[in-house]
C-alpha cells in the first residue's frame, strides 16, 4: 500500500457515475489535504482506456472539475488490494467487489452508506445513455452525499498519513 490513503470508486463501466465522483472528490480533497490522498475508479464490467462520457465530462464542470482525461479500468484484485476507501456505486458493486476480495468488508462500502457498512441500500442511478440534465442530477446527487461524508475521509487520511 501506499503511503498515500487510496480511494477507489466502484460502479459497472467506469465512464459515469465513478469518473464523475472521482473527479469531484479529487476536487474536494485537494483543498483540504494536498498530497496525502490519491482517488481512483474502476468498473465491474469496465473495458481498459475508454474516456467518460461526453456528458460526465460536462456536468463534472459544475464544479469545475476536469475529467476529460479519465480512462476506465475493470475492478480487479490487484486494485483491490492497493486502496484505502472503496466505494461501490450500488449495492451489486460492492458485492463483486467483496466476491473478487472476501477479506475487504472493512473497507468496502455501499456510496450512499458510507460510513455505516451496510452493502444493502439506495444505489446511484446509471445516467448512461440519457439525458445531460440527468447525468447534471447523478452529479449533484454524488455532490450532496461527498459533502456529508467529506470529514469523515478527511479522518481517515490523517489517521493513515499522520502515522506513517
Amino acid at each position: 500500500m501506499s503511503s498515500k490513503f487510496v480511494i477507489m470508486f466502484v460502479c459497472t463501466g467506469n465512464t459515469c457515475r465513478s469518473p464523475m465522483a472521482e473527479g469531484a472528490l479529487r476536487h474536494l480533497l485537494q483543498m483540504k489535504r494536498p498530497g496525502k490522498f490519491e482517488v481512483v475508479s474502476s468498473g465491474t464490467a469496465a473495458a481498459v482506456g475508454f474516456p467518460a462520457t461526453l456528458y460526465a465530462i460536462e456536468a463534472a464542470k459544475v464544479w469545475d472539475v476536469d475529467i476529460s482525461g479519465h480512462k476506465s479500468q475493470p475492478l480487479t484484485p490487484a486494485l483491490i488490494d492497493r486502496v484505502d476507501l472503496i466505494l461501490g456505486m450500488t449495492p451489486g458493486h460492492v458485492r463483486e467487489t467483496m466476491h473478487l476480495r472476501r477479506d475487504v468488508r472493512n473497507k468496502t462500502f455501499l456510496f450512499k452508506n458510507f460510513p455505516e457498512n451496510s452493502p444493502d441500500g439506495e444505489g446511484v442511478a446509471d445516467p448512461i445513455g440519457q439525458s445531460l440534465e440527468e447525468y447534471n442530477r447523478t452529479f449533484l446527487e454524488i455532490g450532496e452525499y461527498l459533502g456529508q461524508f467529506l470529514d469523515e475521509i478527511v479522518k481517515r487520511i490523517d489517521e493513515k498519513t499522520n502515522a506513517n
